[in-house]
């Protein structure tokens, strides 16, 4: 009984690391999954958020800014690298923009429909199976 014990020890925790690390592969997936669902949301809200301000110049600087604090977000949290840079690159780009007055918004638009077509394509790479 006594030789049954001391090979029941070593096993169990084989098997905690086994699990532990098992674990950590399942939390990453989900990160990713999870980011890889934000991340395109975040900027489909930009989007039509935009489009709703164009005659609000304080209010799309808002949107523009809170997006930028949303992907910072996302890139935090994915555990994807390629996602995690997209992320990062565009939120420093938003941040960049400034919309003092109603010309500003126009030119913020366009560039954030560019960005936005750029980190979509980066994301669904990234979470297509890239990364």
């Amino acid at each position: 009984m006594r030789l049954l014990k001391n090979r029941l020890v070593p096993l169990a925790v084989v098997t905690a690391g086994v699990l532990a690390a098992g674990c950590s592969d399942v939390n990453n997936t989900i990160d990713r999954a999870q980011a890889c669902l934000e991340a395109p949301k975040i900027m489909t809200e930009l989007v039509a958020d935009i489009a709703n301000l164009t005659n609000d110049p304080q209010a799309m600087d808002k949107a523009i800014d809170d997006a930028a604090s949303k992907l910072n977000g996302v890139a935090d949290t994915a555990s994807n690298t390629t996602l995690k840079e997209a992320s990062d690159q565009l939120a420093t780009t938003l941040t960049g923009i400034t919309v003092n007055d109603v010309n500003d918004t126009v030119d913020a638009a366009q560039k954030v429909g560019t960005e936005a077509t750029a980190y979509a394509q980066k994301v669904a790479q990234a979470c297509g199976g890239g990364g």
